[in-house]
């Protein structure tokens, strides 16, 4: 797939290929004063907005803003890969308009901020990575269990007993395991710890799940800041394993470190495709509220992959100017329509929201003002 790319990326008003590679550095800029439409003409008053947060949908925002700009040149967008507390938080404050997140709000987070809102705009997945070069078996068999008893350190070697029993004929190592985790407050931590609180009692009951959980003090264990902070420092750590986002699947690719296939809420392993994608898409989906706050994980079904989610857009009702929320609602509306193309989603191994959570999504940004 595509290259790693870097931690953060500008995207000004020169129109920059539509790429993985496009993230480049560089600061924000402010948005550019003034009225008129920002969805109009070359005279249009030109706007920068600014999104920041989750590093799992920093690749995709960083091929859905130059894509935008080369069609609506008077409005540049800034992209950063913060996590997606950070995102959350911005968006809240008023710092950014669109923070990114895996993780939709907190009840504290909705009570203390009216107007504050969840918006789907894809659909992604998670992937649990690990180094073992002298394993030749294209992907071990992990379960929540048994990720829940190395993450709490229950499960201190590769070749423990419960690994070998997923594994039966698998030549395991017997080499000591280094869980890796998210040092910032994380979507991935948010989206990965739903999956060990909702199979795990023990964990649910000890530890729980959020973007800034307190994960258990394991000797071996180290944190690290985004997902290419993760995938660096497994491709350096023989014996690690780490909790990845889908978007980076081909910075493990180039590194050759395989993921593993997971056990479902029916009892099978499976890997993330598309296939496996939409299968738990389509368990859960429909339970989808109006404000479009709901856990995709551990979805019921035989070829149902337990690690996907929605990538949410935190936007607020109200922003600062009209030509703001202009900007922001004709933005949003384009990543929910025309971004939502497999031109754009297929390089980052996302899938498209099904056309009630488009509606649904369009309706919260219609609240835009």
């Amino acid at each position: 797939m595509g290259p790693r790319i870097g931690r953060r990326g500008f995207l000004g008003v020169a129109l920059v290929a539509v790429s993985l590679a496009v993230a480049g550095c560089g600061a924000s800029a402010p948005a550019a004063s003034g009225t008129g439409s920002a969805s109009g003409s070359g005279s249009a008053a030109k706007i920068t907005l600014q999104e920041t947060g989750s590093t799992l949908l920093y690749p995709l925002f960083n091929i859905w803003a130059p894509a935008y700009h080369s069609s609506h040149p008077q409005v540049s967008i800034t992209t950063d890969g913060t996590g997606s507390g950070t995102g959350i938080s911005q968006a809240l404050a008023g710092t950014v308009q669109i923070g990114a997140s895996d993780a939709y709000l907190s009840s504290q987070d909705v009570t203390q901020n009216p107007g504050a809102m969840d918006i789907p705009l894809a659909i992604s997945a998670q992937v649990i990575a690990y180094n073992l070069p002298s394993v030749t078996v294209a992907h071990l068999k992990l379960s929540g269990p048994v990720l829940a008893a190395i993450y709490t350190g229950k499960i201190t070697k590769w070749n423990d007993a419960q690994i070998q029993a997923l594994n039966p004929g698998v030549s395991l190592p017997n080499l000591t395991i280094t869980p890796l985790h998210r040092s910032d407050a994380s979507g991935d931590t948010f989206i990965f710890s739903q999956y060990l609180s909702f199979t795990t009692p023990s964990w649910d009951s000890s530890v729980g799940y959020g973007t800034g959980i307190t994960f258990p003090s394991v000797p071996t264990a180290l944190g690290e800041a985004g997902n290419s902070g993760m995938v660096t420092a497994l491709n350096s750590t023989v014996g690690g394993i780490a909790y990845v986002g889908i978007s980076y699947s081909g910075s493990l690719a180039q590194d050759h470190l395989p993921y593993a296939e997971l056990l479902n809420k029916s009892g099978q392993y499976v890997l993330p495709t598309p296939q496996t994608i939409d299968a738990a898409a389509a368990a859960l989906v429909p339970k989808t509220p109006p404000s479009e706050a709901l856990s995709l994980i551990y979805a019921p079904g035989a070829s149902a992959y337990p690690l996907i989610n929605y990538e949410y857009a935190i936007v607020t009702q109200q922003q600062a100017s009209t030509q703001q929320a202009t900007a922001v609602k004709a933005f949003l509306t384009w990543a929910l329509t025309s971004g939502n193309s497999p031109t754009y989603l297929n390089q980052v191994h996302f899938v498209p929201l099904p056309a009630g959570i488009v509606q649904l999504s369009e309706n919260q940004v219609a609240k835009i003002h």
